[in-house]
């Protein structure tokens, strides 16, 4: 056989493996678009814990950091979702108003501010690591407002059950159960700047983080609702920007009385604002009010424990903060839950094709149906025939 007819032959194939193997990629990317998006977002907040731990620790009031941050999300947000969202977004009315004001609130102004305020308590390991209970309380309230589906003697739905409490043990297991230290083979990477903050009233800490938890499980419940009149993600995204920062500014205002406090400097304080505005409260949202339509408020919660496992890893190798081994048995159960849940998930999936399937009985009364009929018209299958004659 001549050489460039064999070299021709062996290019084609190549070419049609590779076009096969980038159909197939593009399959899997697309089956699994929410999920990898959902770990993009933990990602995402992971750095925030920090960035924000080195602002506050630098002075920054977290309460005026709430209000610029969601006014720099609005302002980041807005120009995509006039031009985008501009021939698809429903018309405004005064009860879809009245929800964007209560979703801002659960969402921005009153939880965020208490989570944070927490912060100042607390670590970013405990808080979360305590977060991870939104993913329980959400599962809770949603399958009471019929918005999951929990069928018990469906292996689907048992899977989430348990993957649920699994997960909740293993948030558990990271917060209660320290065991020994794990040798830090290297020392800190990146030291965080600033007034180094002792956190002594762990009390007030945790009572503030429980709160926001509850009022942050209510808002991932209230989205699928309102997503349900409103399906336009980009906008609702910056409509609670606006309205959650407006809220926080008039909240702000009462506590944060010296001008010093509300001004803002080159420095760590403005690029968690930019950081956290553009990238948690613009893009991260808006991702997850996506998900949320597309998968439901569960789903999304349940990517909150990879967050624990991002923070715990990188204080670790990256800030040179102690990692016990608690944390890693306890992530390891979290991991096993998440998995369980994910696949209860994907059952999910499969029961609307099945009910779009016209089922044996349907299909009986519509031959019944078409039967009578035809008697009725004098026996022909035509009924415009027979009608005629």
């Amino acid at each position: 056989m001549p050489l460039e007819p064999y070299i021709l032959t062996c290019g084609i194939r190549f070419l049609g493996m590779a076009l096969n193997a980038a159909c197939g990629l593009q399959k899997v990317c697309r089956k699994f678009k929410p999920h990898l998006l959902m770990v993009f977002a933990q990602l995402g907040y992971t750095f925030l814990y920090f960035i924000t731990e080195a602002s506050f620790n630098h002075g920054m009031n977290p309460h005026v950091y709430v209000t610029y941050r969601h006014f720099v999300s609005g302002l980041a947000m807005l120009p995509f979702a006039y031009v985008l969202e501009r021939n698809t977004r429903p018309k405004l009315t005064l009860r879809l108003l009245m929800e964007i004001f209560v979703l801002s609130i659960l969402g921005v102004s009153l939880t965020l501010n208490m989570y944070f305020a927490s912060l100042n308590y607390t670590s970013p390991t405990f808080l979360s690591s305590v977060v991870n209970t939104i993913a329980s309380l959400t599962f809770v309230m949603a399958v009471m407002l019929r918005l999951e589906r929990l069928d018990v003697r469906n292996p689907h739905g048992i899977a989430k059950v348990v993957g649920t409490l699994v997960s909740l043990a293993g948030v558990t297991a990271m917060a209660l159960y320290k065991g020994p230290v794990v040798k830090n083979l290297w020392g800190a990477l990146i030291h965080l700047n600033g007034k180094a903050k002792i956190h002594e009233d762990w009390f007030k800490g945790s009572i503030l983080t429980i709160a926001s938890c509850i009022t942050w499980s209510i808002w991932y419940i209230m989205q699928a609702v309102t997503l349900k009149r409103y399906p336009a993600q980009l906008s609702l995204t910056t409509w609670m920007s606006f309205v959650g920062g407006a809220q926080s500014a008039v909240f702000s205002a009462l506590v944060a009385h010296e001008p010093k406090e509300w001004i803002v400097g080159f420095n760590i304080d403005l690029w968690s604002i930019l950081y956290s505005g553009v990238v948690c409260s613009g893009l991260i949202i808006f991702i997850q009010l996506w998900c949320t339509e597309e998968k439901g408020p569960v789903f999304v919660t349940m990517f909150n424990p990879l967050g624990t496992l991002f923070v715990a890893f990188l204080a670790y190798f990256v800030f040179g903060e102690r990692l016990y081994t608690g944390s890693i048995l306890g992530g390891a159960i979290v991991i096993m839950g998440l998995y369980l849940v994910l696949w209860g998930k994907e059952g999910d999936n499969a029961d609307p094709i099945k009910s779009k399937e016209p089922s044996s009985v349907d299909s009986q009364e519509l031959k019944e149906e078409t039967k009578d009929a035809t008697n009725y018209y004098g026996g022909s299958g035509d009924g415009k025939k027979s009608l005629d004659v």
